[in-house]
This record gives structure tokens, sequence and C-alpha cells, in this order.
């Protein structure tokens, strides 16, 4: 089966209404990596993971993946949040979704659409927790 992906189009009022965004799941050594360093960070900062957890829906998982995130110190939150972006591909033509390529700084206008797809990021991935939680 190949990695989960989605396209994402920009519903908001503002500069980004109507772009399009593919988002690619990471391969499965990359996301272990990713997992693993969030989790470190976080328990150096104190972080309390809640205990239902997996029995959450997947975007209650990603908004508290990304609340925890959130606590931990900027210099090891930033390459974790960045890493995140590199699962975005920039949909230049949305009329035609086969074409598709790395962002740019000036793919993305407003910061709500950068946290948007961040979010959509890690809701593609923890849906691992719902699964091993069945």
């Amino acid at each position: 089966m190949a990695r989960k992906e989605t396209f994402i189009t920009i519903d908001a009022a503002g500069r980004d209404q109507g772009k399009v965004f593919y988002i690619k799941e990471m391969s499965a050594s990359q996301a272990e990596w990713w997992a693993l360093r969030a989790l470190m960070a976080m328990g150096r900062g104190g972080v309390e993971i809640p205990d239902n957890l997996r029995s959450m829906g997947i975007a209650a998982m990603a908004v508290e993946g990304l609340k925890a995130i959130s606590k931990i110190p900027p210099d090891e939150a930033k390459p974790l949040l960045d890493e995140l972006m590199t699962c975005v591909q920039a949909v230049p033509n949305p009329a035609d979704k086969t074409v598709v390529r790395p962002l740019i700084e000036a793919d993305i206008d407003e910061v709500a659409t950068r946290l948007n797809l961040r979010a959509e990021v890690f809701k593609l991935h923890v849906d691992f927790f719902a699964t091993a939680g069945r």
C-alpha cells in the first residue's frame, strides 16, 4: 500500500483562499524518528500526554499533539515543525493536481494557512495511534 496523501484547498478568506496544497505521508523510518524526537522533547519539557490519547479521534489527537509541541522549547520545536512542512507541496494550478512542486516562501501568505497545513500533516500521520488503539 502506498503512503497516504491528500490535497488541501484553503477555504478561509484571505490571500491564500483557493490555493491547493498536496500532502504526502513521511516514510515509516522518518515518521518514527520524528515521533521519537518529539516525545523525547516533550518529556524533557515536562509535557503530559493525555491517558486517553489512543481513544481520541484523529482531529483531537492532532490538536493535542500540536498543543504538546507548543510547550517544548522553541529550539527543539522548530526543527520538528519545519520537518512537518516538508510533507507539503504546492499545486501551482488547482485545475491540474498532477503537477506538484516543493514549497517556496511565496506560496503561503497567511500564518493561518501554515498552521492549518501543519495540522493537516499531523492528522495524516497520527491515525496510526487510532489503529494501534483498536
